[in-house]
């Protein structure tokens, strides 16, 4: 009887399985109204053997933590089989069910809008369209893992497709996924884009630029090469076969998105010629594809496999982001793009930037990463007093531990062994990391304890010993505010109309304790007009720590007159300078993290 259940039940899993594999899935891609920012959406499903399929569009994109509820653009959703309308209702809000009424094969259309500019949503008017893949394509609920075709049919005038992609041979513009995990990591971009080409690392890269711009091909060719080669030193491998940059180009532009094998890079078109937006250019190149490594292979536990219906948690973006922000500062220093003094101001302003947001007293950067989803993503006035970017203080975690290792070592190993050592492990296992192993590891390569950093850095709040750790580099670190007394008020304004509003009030700040509230319009201060008290804040010019000011303010149209006494300034003016006299210990580790 036991036998016969279990042979029954093999054969169950095995004719469901077989049932699965057999499941097609193809999607044709169409813009018959791209001037009113539509795409027509068309998915063939064949190889069914339920009485009904849940069809379910994603919450989120990976990689940008806030459920953004892409089912709110779709339209027009139906389906048929064999020519007849089935019927299909919506079960949650971004399912619909179909019942198939026994079909082999159905086809479901629907009309998605998009008209927002961003690296992580998509967007469409006549001179091209840009697919972000998870709030485009809907997915049948259990299957996943189905490979699935995307066929791209541009509209009038449009010639090139950009994507990831691998392309289906001899079909063009048609394109595979071998599940939807790739699908939904694979934007597209299609128009007609400049498209160019340089090998790095040994694989093809595409560079897609819309938008136009002053850059110079070939300048972005040889420099974004040197970034390819430096990120994959660190890891002594490449794991793509191909990587594809697709690059917006607008009048003002910022912000990128990584993929499993490319990135979407948002940029400013006429920033190319100045040094300052080369540079910035080149640092976003850095960030995105050193996420190649982190993140989209090497990543906490909780990114992967996608819930794409909720939240995914993790305490690590810290991790995930952070450190991939404090290596794009390595990369181009490797790269030759900016010397030794850029790379350690640069990591002085990054420490002193985070001393002095009040709410890195208050959260920890695990508990940042953790409330990711309704924090950082959705800020609110009071956010700089609560919260801490696990993008910035990630980046200043992970110098601290750089130097950390590379101090505990004598200089022979660092961070980068760490990254490198986790990335293989992680492929090995083929599953992401958990915070115990990521400190396990960094105790592993350092062969010290790292739990006292952990209960500061990680999961404290801990102020920053800056002195310590950059010491064990022989960079010296002047606080210029030590030991003065600075006046400071603690708000910023904005200036609408002619009008002067108070847009944010720092924690224990004189305006804080005093009672100046956020939207409160400035009327005059010390009986000055706003726009003399206002600039550079000559109201508190030439006053004194302890002294007042009067500010007349409308507060919801009601006049009041508040008297803040001012108090010295908390914040830190950090300045580094490489030690010149440094012993041979502190060289060691300086070149550990520099030039590893």
């Amino acid at each position: 009887m036991i036998k016969t259940s279990i042979l029954g039940l093999v054969i169950l899993l095995f004719a469901g399985m077989t049932a699965k594999s057999q499941v097609k899935i193809r999607f044709d891609i169409s813009f018959t109204e791209p001037q009113a920012h539509y795409t027509e959406v068309e998915m063939n499903i064949s190889g069914l053997v339920k009485d009904y399929i849940d069809i379910k569009m994603p919450v989120w994109a990976p990689g940008s933590y806030l459920v953004r509820e892409f089912a709110k653009s779709v339209e027009g959703f139906g389906a048929t089989a064999n020519g007849k309308i089935l019927k299909h209702e919506k079960v949650r809000k971004n399912t619909w069910r179909v019942y198939t009424a026994k079909a082999n094969a159905l086809k479901i259309k629907y009309r998605v809008y998009a008209f927002e500019v961003s690296v992580r949503t998509s967007f469409i008017d006549e001179s091209h369209a840009f697919l972000s893949s998870s709030g485009i394509f809907m997915y049948p609920e259990g299957l996943l893992k189905t490979p699935s075709t995307v066929k791209i049919n541009p509209y009038k005038g449009w010639t090139k497709v950009s994507t990831g992609l691998e392309p289906v041979s001899g079909q063009q513009f048609t394109y595979t996924a071998a599940d939807f995990d790739i699908l939904f990591d694979s934007p597209i971009e299609v128009g007609n884009q400049d498209v160019f080409e340089f090998m790095a690392s040994g694989l093809k890269h595409e560079v897609a630029m819309y938008g136009g711009g002053n850059y110079d091909k070939e300048r972005l060719k040889v420099d974004m090469a040197k970034i390819v080669e430096q990120g994959t030193a660190i890891y002594g491998e490449n794991p793509n076969k191909h990587y594809t940059f697709i690059v917006h180009n607008f009048s003002s532009g910022g912000g990128g998105l990584e993929h499993l094998n490319s990135t979407v890079l948002g940029a400013k078109r006429d920033a190319y010629v100045t040094e300052t937006g080369y540079k910035g250019f080149l640092e976003l190149v850095a960030h995105e594809y050193y996420h190649l490594w982190n993140v989209k292979r090497m990543r906490p536990v909780a990114l992967g496999p996608f819930d794409y219906d909720n939240e995914n948690y993790t305490t690590n973006l810290w991790i995930a982001e952070g450190f991939t922000a404090y290596y794009e500062n390595k990369l181009m220093l490797r790269a030759g793009f900016t010397d030794e003094k850029g790379f350690v101001d640069a990591l002085v302003t990054a420490v002193s930037n985070v001393s002095n947001t009040p709410g890195n007293k208050v959260q920890s950067v695990a508990e940042a990463s953790y409330d990711a989803w309704i924090k950082y993503y959705r800020p609110n006035e009071n956010s700089n007093n609560t919260t801490v970017s696990y993008y910035a203080k990630g980046e200043v975690v992970g110098l601290l531990m750089d130097l950390e290792i590379a101090h505990a070592t004598k200089g022979t190993k660092s961070l980068d062994d760490v990254m490198k050592a986790m990335y293989l492990q992680n492929k090995a296992q083929k599953r992401g990391y958990t915070d115990a192993e990521f400190k396990a590891m960094v105790e592993k390569i350092s062969g010290a304890s790292f739990t006292d950093f952990w209960a500061k850095y990680v999961n404290g709040t801990t102020a920053i010993d800056y002195h310590k750790y950059f010491g064990y580099a022989g960079i010296n670190i002047t606080n210029e505010n030590e030991g003065k007394s600075i006046p400071y008020l603690g708000i910023a304004t904005k200036n609408q109309g002619g009008r002067v509003f108070i847009t944010t009030v720092s924690r224990n700040s004189a305006a804080w304790v005093d009672g100046l509230n956020v939207n409160d319009e400035v009327i005059s201060a010390d009986g000055a007009p706003v726009e003399i008290a206002i600039d550079k804040m000559a109201a508190v010019a030439g006053k004194k720590v302890g002294e007042t000011v009067t500010f007349k303010v409308a507060r919801d149209g009601i006049l009041k007159d508040i008297t803040v006494t001012l108090k010295a300034s908390p914040n830190l003016k950090l300045v580094g300078q490489i030690d010149e006299k440094a012993t041979e210990l502190q060289k060691a580790v300086r070149k550990a993290v520099l030039f590893k």
